[in-house]
């Protein structure tokens, strides 16, 4: 009778793992001999080479210090360490032998040319909504880079996560293959706004929080604020704890140069956002983007209300410094308050008011911490302006008692908790590394 049920066990689990391949099998497409660049029109190159910067393709294929588009970009997840691949059309180990028909396979369905299942690091849920037009744009550009010889490292992934069959069966859970369709009666910078969002820019793979399995959270969580790579990327709902509402105009300047008077800079992933990847965008999908996200934070509904917030942050703001016996107010008289002093009725942009900023008022205090241990280059915020690291300066404790002082002073949110743990983490080259987008 046990040898039967063990037979009998053993017979469903070869099945399972037969159905699983089953499943899971996609066929290879067809080497192809590399394509010239000569063969594609320069016109379409120069639109691919827009379209590779909104969906941000060199910040993620090159590794630090490496050539563009070679890969080698480690991706820290919950389950491992990825490495991107290389998108050169290097024939051995880029994607030179890789026809249109496999790119945008690839692209749209998450499967390489051999077959094998990408792992969903790679955003293809988004890139399914990109149209054939700008496919033909984005593979042309590509096809005419500079090819490079650089293997991918393996993933750093246990067993049996890296086995790649699995992939099927995330996709089954998660994956849903869709055309972009416009909303329509939102105008056609909305439609635009939206279709660089949610397909090439994949914005809500950052500012979404993930499920235990890796994917998108979807309905109400969507959009609600997730920490990457060790910074904090802030929700894009009507749940922003900005004190001033994020409108239409105040993230188009965002989008465009890397910061706002009334919002603050960009830093880190952001950055890289902002001016490696948006930076080749005109200005009217610019627009376009701040118009959807907007929409979606209801911040031009709200932007009424600004001018008594500003005025509160301010009159906060004004408060003296020097009455204060709090340690962290000592650190900021030392440390801050001359880049920070602001007395006016409106701050000024080269001093960023630090209770207008998300980093300040974020429910999760990892970029507030990250700004102060590392800074913020010349090429990070606005252009030409930085700030210093205080990494070496202060200590955990200390940098723990700044950002809650700043917390409770210059906010009306909730005080963080176990600041030290937290700072010490950051501080690690892992937890302070500039992540990606």
């Amino acid at each position: 009778m046990i040898r039967r049920l063990l037979l009998g066990l053993l017979a469903l689990i070869v099945l399972a793992v037969v159905g699983l391949f089953a499943l899971a099998w996609r066929s290879a497409i067809e080497p192809i001999a590399p394509p010239q660049a000569s063969s594609f029109a320069p016109d379409l190159v120069a639109r691919g080479e827009v379209l590779a910067g909104a969906g941000y393709c060199a910040t993620c294929h090159t590794s630090k210090g490496g050539r563009p588009y070679a890969g080698g970009y480690a991706m820290a997840t919950p389950f491992g360490t990825l490495y991107s691949s290389n998108i050169t059309p290097d024939p051995d180990t880029g994607i030179g032998r890789w026809s249109e028909a496999a790119f945008v396979r690839a692209m749209r369905k998450g499967v390489a040319r051999d077959g094998s299942h990408l792992f969903p690091a790679f955003p293809y849920q988004h890139f399914n909504l990109v149209t054939d037009e700008d496919l033909h744009a984005l593979y042309a550009f590509l096809m005419t880079r500079a090819p490079v010889k650089a293997a991918t490292p393996a993933p750093d992934i246990p067993f049996p996560l890296n086995v790649r069959a699995l992939q099927a069966g995330w996709k089954l859970l998660f994956f849903r293959d869709r055309a972009f369709a416009p909303e329509g009666s939102k105008g056609a910078d909305w439609d635009r706004g939206a279709y660089l969002a949610e397909g090439l820019s994949h914005c809500s793979a950052c500012h979404s929080p993930r499920n235990r399995l890796g994917a998108e959270k979807m309905g109400d969580a969507r959009y609600t604020g997730a920490v990457v790579d060790h910074w904090y990327a802030p929700a894009l709902t009507p749940a922003n704890p900005a004190p001033l509402a994020w409108t239409t105009a105040e993230i188009e300047t965002y989008l465009r140069q890397g910061g706002t008077t009334l919002h603050g800079v960009a830093a880190g992933s952001m950055s890289q956002v902002i001016h490696q990847g948006l930076a080749r965008l005109p200005d009217s999908d610019i627009h376009a983007i701040a118009v959807y996200i907007a929409d979606r934070m209801g911040g031009d509904a709200k932007g009424g209300g600004n001018q008594a917030a500003l005025a509160q942050a301010m009159t906060r703001a004004a408060a003296p410094v020097h009455a204060d016996t709090d340690p962290g107010a000592h650190l900021y008289a030392a440390a801050c308050a001359s880049c920070h002093y602001n007395r006016g009725p409106m701050p000024a942009a080269v001093r960023p008011e630090l209770g207008l900023n998300s980093a300040l008022t974020s429910p999760d205090p990892s970029t507030l911490i990250q700004v102060i241990l590392h800074g913020v280059g010349t090429d990070e915020g606005l252009p030409g302006l930085a700030m210093p690291a205080y990494a070496h300066a202060l200590d955990d404790q200390e940098i723990a008692q700044l950002a809650a002082w700043l917390r409770r002073t210059q906010t009306d949110q909730p005080p963080w908790t176990d600041l030290p743990s937290k700072v010490a983490v950051l501080r690690t080259p892992n937890g302070g590394a500039r992540g990606q987008h």
